[in-house]
């Protein structure tokens, strides 16, 4: 896509928007108003922002906004990029042991302004800061024998596993109404629930699961125990393709 037919948002966030040679210089800047946008956004949610309390946050009227933004869906694509710090460096890690912490450093993020959930779930990165951490994650996977659409999909499996976790850690934190009613406010209360209510004849894996202990002695609905677990299986996988890779073997016909 040549420059001149990337949408404006994007031209601003990249820093390819024409200069004008004349008129007033603009009194704000993308930084100002994303970082504005990211405050209210930390303090009330998501639903706290709007091109009005933005605007008023920065001291101008909402019609001035919309000079330097085009639409909310265009903050939310800001906002979502600007809270992404530099990613870790890749040198010197081997590509299990970095991917590990780039993982995880993703699902901590999210954690820490979980409103960002909604926006990024099923949107593919355009923003210069979330796409420098595809970049090292490529590069980590340097010299593994992956193509470059294997790698693709190796950072993008990864971030849907940090998503989604940090979605369940998030909801868990709220609390579930639901279940508070029904007197469960842990996995093992959670676990004593489904003792009930699992019929051994219909379910009779999951009875026996249940029966067996598998939420006993769980406090909390999330454990760290549970990401790294999730995450080692994932890793697992990318080492065996690698393996398989490294073989000659045929991916295909496995």
């Amino acid at each position: 896509m040549a420059q001149d037919r990337l949408p404006p948002m994007l031209q601003r966030l990249w820093g390819r928007e024409p200069v004008p040679r004349r008129g007033p210089r603009p009194r704000l800047d993308l930084h100002t108003i994303t970082t504005a946008a990211v405050e209210i956004a930390d303090a009330e949610g998501l639903a706290g922002v709007s091109m009005n309390s933005v605007a008023t946050r920065v001291g101008v009227a909402a019609t001035a906004l919309y000079r330097y933004i085009g639409s909310k869906d265009d903050l939310l694509t800001l906002m979502a990029d600007a809270i992404a710090p530099d990613p870790p460096e890749p040198a010197g890690l081997p590509w299990r042991d970095y991917l590990a912490l780039w993982t995880r450093l993703q699902r901590d993020l999210v954690l820490r302004h979980a409103w960002v959930l909604p926006i990024t779930k099923f949107a593919p990165p355009l923003g210069p800061r979330r796409l420098l951490w595809l970049d090292r994650a490529l590069a980590a996977l340097d010299g593994t024998g992956l193509d470059d659409g294997e790698k693709i999909n190796v950072a993008s499996t990864l971030t849907g596993y940090a998503l989604t976790d940090a979605a369940i850690m998030d909801s868990a934190g709220r609390g579930f109404e639901d279940m508070e009613e029904a007197g469960v406010g842990s996995a093992a209360d959670y676990g004593e629930l489904l003792v009930e209510l699992l019929d051994p004849e219909r379910y009779p894996a999951a009875a026996a699961a249940v029966r067996g202990g598998a939420f006993r002695g769980a406090e909390g609905w999330v454990h760290d125990d549970d990401f790294r677990f999730g995450l080692d299986l994932l890793l697992d996988g990318v080492e065996q393709l690698i393996a398989r890779r490294a073989s000659g073997r045929d991916v295909g016909g496995q």
